[in-house]
């Protein structure tokens, strides 16, 4: 949780020996939200601070309070603009700002504090707003997608009959936002391959979101308990489901915890009753970040059964923290599991196949699951979001996609010529 601070003067050479950059960051979703686009954009605002730069972010409001005001993360202080948001009644924790107020927001902000270049994390109403406004004052603009609209479309609560055509309208607004920035990002190759295929968007560029692997711990000792964990938002498109019913194929002695929120919840702890599970399942809601690093440290296997994964933290923290993975061959999640090297992959929607890939892991002797945790380990440091704040920073001072593809470990094997 973010804690409020005082202003501290910028310095006058950034880390990378240039002068510092004044940056605002905008997004529709931020601390205190519990998910990766929000984690992603804390981390990216403080480590741009962290290297010398004054960083603003310009999001919804978590509360009805709005305004301008200090905000310190990981020690340092970022400017927060937190704009006017209602709650959307359908979701347990969305907050979002009112589309028909962000054009004279976006002025506002962006005239007051005149930034060297724009970065927005999503297409939608923030990101949006602020695309255009820094395109009329002809400042650099940068663009992050970490957004799968049909998850956004879900959400909406449409009729299924008008889902697909509410898609192909937001993926027009979204390729007109997109088609403002000088650089567009995504965090793995195969997102950037789904933004194009779909957005019609060309010369996407993979970064990493990155996370601060130091932060995490392993620990190969023998386990006293077989437990699998799962660390995320428990809604839909995770498929935490069909993780429920692979565990009526496992051994009795096998634990699950679930840690995360969402609209699911509920309907996902009847299912547990009803499968005979409730004493081998636990909901364990949100932690705090030392109580998820003692969940990761403490798990015999990580399992992430989702189908809509642009990148998947989650399933870095867990290979940071040493932790064979289980993952659904879906989307992104190959980039980070290499299927019998740090985990196994396996059919999407398939439980029984879960079911087998989980009980390979928990079978393997105390050395086996070690190799297979250190092989995790030097996959997920290739990550460190050092490396990834590095990137971006090059792009904000003007490099071209191609120069930064090039650095980048998520363009491995691939050509923007």
């Amino acid at each position: 949780m973010p804690n409020e601070g005082h202003s501290s003067s910028t310095p006058a050479v950034a880390a990378d020996g240039e002068r510092p950059l004044k940056i605002l960051i905008a997004g529709d979703t931020f601390t205190p939200n519990v998910n990766g686009a929000a984690k992603f954009t804390e981390h990216l605002a403080s480590g741009m601070a962290a290297r010398g730069h004054d960083v603003h972010v310009m999001v919804p409001a978590a509360s009805r309070r709005h305004g301008t005001w200090t905000e310190q993360y990981d020690g340092q202080n970022i400017t927060a603009h937190r704009l006017r948001s209602h709650r959307w009644w359908a979701h347990d924790w969305l907050r979002y700002a009112p589309p028909w107020r962000i054009r004279s927001e976006s002025q506002r902000v962006v005239d007051e504090v005149r930034p060297d270049v724009v970065h927005f994390q999503s297409a939608v109403i923030i990101g949006r707003g602020v695309a255009i406004e820094a395109e009329k004052r002809g400042i650099r603009i940068i663009g992050t997608n970490h957004l799968m609209i049909e998850n956004l479309v879900d959400h909406s609560l449409l009729p299924q009959a008008l889902r697909g055509l509410a898609a192909r309208i937001w993926w027009n607004d979204a390729r007109s936002t997109l088609g403002r920035a000088t650089a567009i990002t995504t965090p793995t190759r195969r997102a950037a391959d789904f933004l194009e295929a779909n957005g019609g968007i060309s010369d996407v560029l993979a970064i990493s979101c990155g996370i601060r692997t130091s932060d995490y711990a392993f620990d190969f000792s023998a386990r006293e308990a077989k437990r699998i964990l799962f660390v995320g938002r428990v809604t839909g498109e995770k498929k935490i489901d069909v993780l429920l019913r692979a565990l009526t194929l496992l051994p009795p002695d096998v634990q699950l915890d679930i840690v995360g929120g969402g609209d699911q919840k509920k309907n996902l702890q009847s299912l547990a009753k009803q499968l005979g599970l409730a004493d081998r399942v636990t909901f364990h809601g949100y932690l705090s970040d030392q109580e998820l690093r003692r969940m990761y440290t403490r798990a015999s296997v990580f399992a992430m059964p989702s189908i809509a994964e642009l990148q998947s933290i989650a399933t870095m923290e867990a290979m940071a923290s040493g932790l064979p993975v289980v993952a659904a061959d879906a989307m992104a999640l190959p980039h980070l599991v290499h299927d019998g090297e740090n985990g196994f992959l396996f059919e999407p929607n398939n439980e029984r196949d879960l079911a087998d890939k989980l009980a390979k892991v928990l079978s393997l002797s105390d050395a086996e699951r070690e190799e297979m945790g250190r092989t995790g380990l030097d996959l997920v440091r290739m990550h460190d979001i050092d490396r990834t704040l590095e990137l971006f920073e090059r792009l904000y001072r003007g490099a071209s996609v191609k120069d930064v593809a090039r650095d980048s470990v998520n363009e491995q094997d691939h050509s923007l010529d």
